[in-house]
């Protein structure tokens, strides 16, 4: 299967990178991946990297596609169909610039990779992804039901007894049946009498759940490197304490109040003001308050330790807000969130789990 983009929508990508590269003065483009990390390749071809990837951009031409493993060529001819696809040989970046030549030289601009003499490209990518078209927000609302789904069986799998790994069984088996993978699923335990957790961990522990936990997640089901992003936090088989309870009450108030500043033309600093809630109840984050998501990591970054970027919002760009409160000692935190998309009229859910 290959991803569910439309030819028209792989011209509308190539023009509007065939536009940036006019405006830096490039006359072809080299797009790296490498290890199952480089989006630009499979934005541009469809193919999603394995070992490496390479795809040479020359406006009015096919994609040259050159991928890693010589094993691994046939399946990117089946997915990448609109590129030429050829293994990439024991020393890639020559095999890159010598089909640069082929293709009829010029000033090269690179996007996942630095070169000398070359220009990068990776801030006009960024700017091409930001917005998202039709097409990509029809396949992140399925990662976002896939991502739904599967923080729906961790809550049904979180009882005492139960470790980490099995938790992350039961939230892979929701989703993986109905061709989904994994971006991340993070997990984070604590007792909420005498916690030490404030924020989920990025690798799975053999620590069994015990009554009177508290259990964070952070989870992202991904389609053809469309990932959605939920964040809850689970009580297990107890009611919250009076602590955890308003560490919730306060995270509530700061995702409506970020959520409800979510619109064109509202600034970082805006929901940065509207985040000041954690602060004025008397705690803090230890995780980003807000970042841009699908496709990278982007703009606005909010972090507990960043300064606030000079960045203002438009319609199409989807945007996590994730208020991880905790205490200022760092020992208990909640963490509650979601992918949303930047509408005309606000904030729009992607997500229909229950907050």
């Amino acid at each position: 299967m290959s991803p569910p983009f439309s030819e028209a929508e792989l011209r509308r990508r190539h023009d509007a990178l065939a536009a940036a590269m006019q405006d830096a003065g490039v006359d072809q483009v080299l797009a790296f991946g490498a290890n199952r990390s480089g989006t630009a390749v499979g934005w541009l071809t469809r193919w999603p990297v394995t070992r490496e990837a390479i795809v040479v951009v020359t406006p009015g031409m096919p994609d040259l596609l050159l991928v890693g493993f010589y094993n691994h060529v046939p399946n990117a001819e089946r997915i990448a169909v609109e590129a030429d696809v050829r293994w990439v040989g024991e020393r890639p970046l020559e095999t890159a610039l010598a089909a640069v030549r082929d293709r009829g030289g010029g000033r090269i601009g690179t996007i996942g990779r630095a070169l000398p003499d070359a220009v990068a490209m990776d801030g006009a990518y960024m700017r091409l992804r930001l917005v998202k078209s039709d097409e990509e927000l029809a396949l992140l609302r399925r990662s976002a039901a896939l991502t739904d789904a599967g923080v729906a069986a961790l809550r049904d799998a979180a009882a005492p007894g139960v470790d980490e790994h099995a938790l992350v069984d039961a939230i892979e088996r929701a989703y993986v049946p109905h061709g989904a993978g994994t971006h991340i699923h993070y997990l984070g335990a604590t007792p909420m009498d005498e916690p030490g957790v404030c924020v989920p961990a990025q690798y799975p522990s053999e620590r069994r759940l015990r009554a009177g936990d508290a259990l964070t997640c952070e989870v992202s089901a991904t389609l053809w490197e469309y990932p959605a992003q939920l964040l809850r936090t689970f009580t297990v088989d107890a009611e919250p304490t009076p602590l955890y309870r308003e560490l919730q009450d306060v995270a509530d108030a700061a995702f409506d109040a970020v959520a409800g500043a979510l619109r064109p033309g509202a600034t970082a600093a805006d929901l940065a003001d509207a985040g000041r809630v954690i602060e004025d109840a008397d705690f803090t984050i230890r995780d980003d308050l807000v970042h841009g998501f699908v496709g990278g990591y982007w703009p606005p970054v909010i972090g507990a330790r960043t300064p606030v970027p000079d960045f203002e919002l438009a319609a199409g760009m989807t945007v996590v807000v994730q208020p991880n409160v905790v205490t200022r000692d760092e020992r208990a935190g909640v963490q509650t969130g979601e992918l949303l998309l930047v509408t005309e009229g606000g904030a729009e859910r992607l997500h229909a789990c229950p907050r």
